[in-house]
């Protein structure tokens, strides 16, 4: 049990993937919490100039706007940043620059270097997952979650930037990062490779845990989503402990 009179046990910015928005973290969020955690979870939003121009470093500045503003809301607490999919990359890219104490990497999307070949093809200027979002991708998107889930996350997807997806997919280089670091694989995703998130693992020196069973988005809205954010903030506890002796 947290004091009432402590502050959290650390300040998490949370990083969404392509096509979602920070409600993709309503159930870590709540656990994380309930945790001792003060959690952020905002939506990336597109440049000025529409989201067709948006760059990975538009989003990138918002990420580091985040961090930067749960660093002065909280500065005796630790950062922690967390990103799934394309969020995992993001967090990933600004963990030096924010001099994160921990980093959490759920399924995302693997760094320059990791593989010898981008993932997947090349996408058009505006990816329509809002705008052409049916129940039933939606469904097959989410194998794992259950029927008030994936109708959530139907109304909620949103279109994405065909140029940012494709910056990403052929290799966005990181700094090598410094802190405790989870990666997290999920058994059954068709968009991530659990090898790619194996070799990102070892290329981290990270702790990895493979989900079995799960899909890609499964570890924030399936069925599983809170026994994965326990799991998390279990982690965080020992590895923020370890990192303050």
């Amino acid at each position: 049990m947290i004091p009432a009179t402590s502050g959290p046990v650390a300040a998490v910015v949370c990083v969404h993937g392509a096509g979602a928005g920070g409600w993709e973290w309503n159930v870590w969020s709540r656990v994380l919490g309930a945790e001792g955690f003060v959690v952020a979870a905002s939506d990336l939003e597109p440049a000025a100039a529409g989201l067709e121009a948006t760059t990975f470093a538009d989003y990138r500045r918002q990420v580091l706007d985040a961090c930067t503003d749960q660093r002065t809301s909280h500065p005796a607490a630790p950062l922690v940043v967390v990103g799934a999919s394309l969020g995992g990359l993001l967090a990933l890219s600004v963990a030096k620059a924010v001099r994160a104490d921990a980093l959490v990497l759920v399924n995302a999307l693997p760094p320059a270097g990791v593989l010898s070949r981008p993932l997947g093809a090349p996408h058009p200027p505006r990816v329509r997952w809002g705008s052409e979002r049916s129940i039933a991708s939606t469904c097959r998107a989410l194998p794992d979650a259950d029927d008030a889930a994936r109708l959530y996350a139907f109304t909620r997807w949103r279109d994405e930037s065909g140029r940012v997806l494709d910056e990403a997919r052929v290799g966005i280089p990181v700094d090598p990062v410094r802190c405790p670091t989870l990666v997290l694989a999920s058994e059954c995703d068709d968009d991530i490779p659990p090898a790619a998130s194996r070799a990102l693992s070892v290329r981290c020196m990270a702790d990895f845990e493979m989900l079995p069973r799960a899909s890609h988005a499964g570890p924030l809205l399936g069925t599983s989503a809170a026994a994965i954010a326990s799991r998390v903030a279990s982690w965080l506890h020992g590895r923020l402990a370890l990192t303050a002796v």
